[in-house]
């Protein structure tokens, strides 16, 4: 398993649910949404003034008016009765399944080895089902609706909300350039830095590689660092073409948010904007105030032989700000849903527009016939039905979020091990039971992966058994640099070599594994401690010596060893 891909969960999971479901491909979703829209909020005057006009006496006309009214009064009357109705009927459903749902997830917790998790069923504005499963920590308490978990990327529809409430307000546009709002904005190709948009920030379609650069928040860099990173980062395909999941992007967008609002930083806009006035008094944004929460769950990493507890780390998610922040419960999230399913407004209080809230669910890029990714959501048809989803990972909790509009519909699964498909497969199966589609059994394509995953990511750094042997680093011990990081140093310890970013303080200890390559771990010191820990025992990235032009090893090339996150980085001596 690559650990430190922390936010692997769209790029990797997604493609994998897409190729498992039987989905119907969506035609002229972005066309059909904005007609909707439009007739919903079209005055009714408007529609009726040429037949108005074309009435020949006031008698005429107060007698049309009359029977308007009065068939106004019926359908509304037969509108009201038909959502009742089917209110009902989907919480006949919700309950009829209670009993197989709570047996699935049962047996597939102890499949993962999953200690806790909490699952949360919406119809409209009510929480139909909620439950808690399993402990907060192994041989802990029992998590309940209650329990605070990470939910990780299921923050980015948050922030993309928070955006589409300054829009409402006039204070951002859809279409404002980057540079316009941060004249230090810079991409490596200076035609996409003039072109980039507020509505590229979170479309995941920005010609670089997937999770550009999120080594970077890993190893402590801070957000600054992390944003003008991006422009050195070479392109892998054209802009605003293909589907490619990155983070640093929402760390921008929530500066901007934060400015355009006159806030703090985003968290202040998140806080005063959605979370206050959706009272969703138990969710907070940061590690300090998850672990003085009095129920609070614990991070598990995943392995094949068991889920093992870990610390709570600033780093990630909460220094990432809107791209994975928030810590919830399911009764706080179902407020969130319930939102969502309204079309802005909870409780009669619009807190943001129907017409901007849909342009977050609006589709951007393709990631495949089937599904498609907007802004924090990924929209995806099933037989019986768009749904709207996003699920969340950081290196300790699992979360899914997935909706149905139409139905008015939505399902919350938080846990409290690192997102492998556990909670995404299981949100995906309560949504297909609730619309009758076919039966897609999840869960165990999710648990292949995850168990041939992780081995194959153990072989991947497995020293041979035969190794090559490796030269002597203290002759090439000295001072480097790389756009991305900074200035390096590469320091003996007796007989280890480490490579210590300045930046940051973060250490890469460099161990021999065949010849001239070695492998790079992340030393467990210090503030690091924690981000071990989460990490776990293998190496994150080979490292090798390479010769220069002239014929001298001078550049040292760091290369990923996750399978989502595969970047490498030279390091030149100084």
């Amino acid at each position: 398993m690559k650990h430190f891909a922390i936010f692997h969960e769209i790029q990797d999971l997604l493609l994998g649910w897409i190729s498992v479901a039987n989905r119907a491909i969506p035609v002229n979703l972005e066309f059909d949404r904005r007609r909707r829209f439009e007739e919903v909020s079209m005055p009714f005057a408007f529609r009726t003034a040429r037949a108005l006009s074309a009435l020949g006496s006031p008698a005429s006309v107060r007698a049309f008016v009359a029977a308007v009214a009065a068939l106004s009064i019926a359908a509304q009357t037969v509108a009201a009765a038909e959502a009742t109705s089917s209110e009902n009927s989907i919480e006949q459903r919700i309950q009829a399944l209670v009993p197989s749902l709570a047996e699935y997830i049962s047996a597939n917790m102890k499949s993962f080895d999953v200690p806790g998790l909490a699952i949360g069923i919406v119809a409209g504005d009510k929480l139909v089902y909620a439950k808690g499963f399993g402990v907060r920590a192994k041989g802990g308490a029992p998590a309940n609706t209650q329990t605070l978990f990470q939910i990780g990327s299921a923050t980015k529809a948050f922030l993309s909300t928070t955006m589409a409430i300054a829009v409402d307000r006039g204070k951002l546009h859809w279409d404002d350039r980057i540079v316009d709002l941060d004249p230090d904005f810079q991409m490596r190709d200076p035609w996409v830095t003039r072109e980039f948009r507020v509505f590229d920030l979170m479309a995941q379609r920005s010609g670089l590689p997937p999770h550009a650069n999120d080594f970077l928040g890993i190893l402590g860099l801070d957000r600054s660092a992390q944003i003008r990173s991006w422009r050195y980062v070479d392109p892998v395909s054209s802009f605003r073409t293909t589907f490619a999941y990155t983070n640093i992007t929402h760390i921008l967008a929530g500066r901007i948010v934060a400015r355009a609002e006159g806030a703090a930083d985003w968290n202040a806009v998140l806080q005063s904007e959605i979370l206050d006035p959706l009272g969703m008094k138990d969710t907070t944004y940061s590690a300090a105030a998850m672990t003085a929460s009095a129920n609070h769950a614990l991070g598990h990493r995943y392995t094949v032989d068991g889920s093992v507890e870990v610390p709570f780390e600033q780093l990630w998610p909460y220094d990432l700000d809107g791209a994975g922040d928030i810590n919830s419960n399911i009764e706080d999230m179902a407020k969130w849903i319930s939102l969502q399913l309204a079309g802005g407004t909870l409780d009669g209080r619009r807190i943001v527009s129907p017409e901007n809230l849909a342009y977050t669910r609006t589709p951007k890029v393709a990631v495949s016939e089937k599904a498609f990714y907007a802004l924090g959501w990924v929209v995806q048809q099933t037989r019986n039905g768009d749904i709207v989803w996003h699920n969340g990972g950081t290196l300790g909790f699992g979360a899914m979020v997935v909706l149905q509009l139409d139905r008015k519909l939505g399902v919350i699964v938080l846990s409290n091990q690192f997102n492998v498909g556990m909670p995404d497969a299981l949100g995906l199966w309560t949504l297909d039971r609730l619309l009758g589609n076919p039966m897609v059994d999840y869960e165990a394509t999710a648990l292949a992966k995850a168990k041939a995953t992780y081995t194959d990511g153990v072989k991947l750094v497995a020293r041979p058994a035969d190794p090559q042997p490796s030269p002597p680093l203290a002759p090439l011990a000295g001072n480097f640099a790389n756009p991305s990081f900074g200035k390096a140093a590469l320091r003996m310890d007796g007989g280890t070599a480490a490579l210590e970013i300045a930046a940051s303080g973060a250490k890469l200890r460099l161990d021999p594994w065949n010849g001239a390559v070695y492998t790079a771990t992340l030393v467990p010191e210090g503030k690091f401690a924690a981000m071990a820990a989460n990490l776990g025992p293998l190496p994150i990235a080979f490292a090798q010596f390479q010769n220069d032009e002239n014929g001298k090893p001078t550049i040292l090339r760091l290369t990923l060893t996750s399978a989502n996150n595969a970047q490498t980085y030279d390091f030149r001596r100084r």
